[in-house]
């Protein structure tokens, strides 16, 4: 297991990365809580000066200080187009895991959301007692900003669909992958995970699958590093006995976490490996509309849009239309959504109205807290576009041979 850093040495850390940092601004346009507020310590360069103060014991992470981090959405827009390439997702965790979790933090709700055992058991009994019939009435009990009324409001409404048979593998020995379903995503996003196998083995690969656990990114970018670092412990632990070449998840919100605990590890989008085999995939057609949202993550961790793009294209007939940005982010996050729902909500709003001027049949997305966040505010605003990871949208058109 990996040691928790010694104070002195994380504050050094943080220094040292803060000073690469030239201050030119140019991350400012791309930063989705500067948009917000206009407010500098609000922006990447403003978290930053925070940061190397609190390094530097310059200033004590006092809860006026500190909220300027905690609504930081880790998006990594900034990161992408810094030109002095400041490791800002770097500097963040280091800078959370020094001032620890935030008093406020929803624990109790986080816990379950890591166990897919208990999510799973939470949803049998949400489709036993008809909570779709009147999770409104129960969420306008709980406070505004309550993250378990967000949680609620979330709480998807039905499944993502039926696939087709999984492919016979082609070309046996052209490599296996792993594939890690994660926690939140291996119960809600279970459709994607299958079309992900259904789609490799088409490709030719092989598929081994990872047991379902939190892979601790909700703790690494929470502040808790001891429980990050036991999960990630557990991330080698289950890659070892894989016995796999890659390793791939099929919500990218988990990319960058997979990557700091196997940093020897080729850990992918599944989306890259299908698009470098793309000859060997044939589609039916289908006529649709579909606006697609690109998660930030998918963006600026995984930088897989251009290769999702070509294989959507593949489709023939199908009408795709890429969800204009800004705004730079929907406001999900990870668990933002459910810390700050106001804030979330107010960014979600923003990406809600560019879909509708894509006037779409369907909405695809390969994040499951983007699509959840983004069906909450559907809900809400009484609109309903069926939304699907492009995946399970691939899988499902995907022409199998006998």
């Amino acid at each position: 297991m990996a040691l928790e850093k010694p104070p002195h040495t994380r504050k050094q850390k943080i220094a040292a990365l803060a000073d690469q940092c030239v201050q030119c601004g140019l991350c400012l346009p791309t930063c989705p809580t500067y948009g917000l507020d206009g407010n500098e310590a609000e922006s990447p360069r403003g978290r930053i000066a925070i940061a190397a103060a609190l390094a530097r014991g310059d200033a004590e992470p006092t809860a006026a200080l500190r909220i300027h981090l905690d609504h930081c959405l880790g998006c990594l827009n900034c990161q992408r187009v810094c030109p002095a390439n400041v490791k800002y997702d770097e500097l963040l965790v280091e800078t959370r895991a020094l001032i620890g979790p935030a008093p406020e933090r929803p624990r109790a709700l986080l816990a379950m959301l890591r166990q897919p055992t208990l999510l799973r058991l939470a949803s049998r009994l949400a489709d036993a007692t008809g909570l779709q019939r009147w999770k409104s009435r129960l969420a306008d009990r709980l406070p505004a900003n309550s993250a378990w009324r967000a949680a609620l409001e979330t709480w998807p409404d039905t499944d993502d669909g039926v696939l087709a048979a999984a492919a016979k593998t082609n070309d046996a020995g052209q490599g296996t992958v792993a594939i890690f379903p994660g926690c939140v995503a291996s119960v809600e996003d279970e459709a994607a995970e299958r079309a992900a196998i259904v789609l490799l083995q088409a490709a030719g690969y092989r598929v081994a699958r990872l047991p379902a656990f939190c892979c601790g990114a909700m703790d690494l970018h929470g502040g808790d590093m001891s429980t990050a670092d036991r999960l990630a412990e557990r991330v080698r632990e289950s890659w070892k006995q894989s016995g796999a070449d890659q390793l791939i998840t099929v919500t990218p919100g988990c990319l960058g976490t997979l990557r700091r605990a196997l940093p020897d590890v080729a850990v992918t989008d599944p989306v890259a490996l299908l698009a470098g085999r793309i000859d060997r995939l044939t589609f039916r057609p289908l006529e649709r509309r579909v606006a697609l949202h690109l998660p930030c993550t998918q963006l600026n961790v995984a930088r897989s849009e251009s290769d999702l793009q070509k294989l959507l294209a593949k489709v023939p007939s199908l009408d795709v239309a890429v969800v204009p940005r800004p705004p730079h982010c929907c406001g999900a996050a990870g668990v933002h959504m459910l810390e700050f729902p106001e804030r979330a909500a107010r960014l979600r709003d923003g990406v809600l109205g560019q879909i509708t001027t894509l006037a779409p049949q369907q909405l695809l997305s390969s994040n499951i807290g983007c699509r959840l966040h983004l069906s909450a505010g559907m809900d809400e605003q009484g609109r309903h576009w069926p939304h699907l990871h492009p995946l399970t949208l691939l899988a499902q058109q995907l022409e199998v041979s006998p």
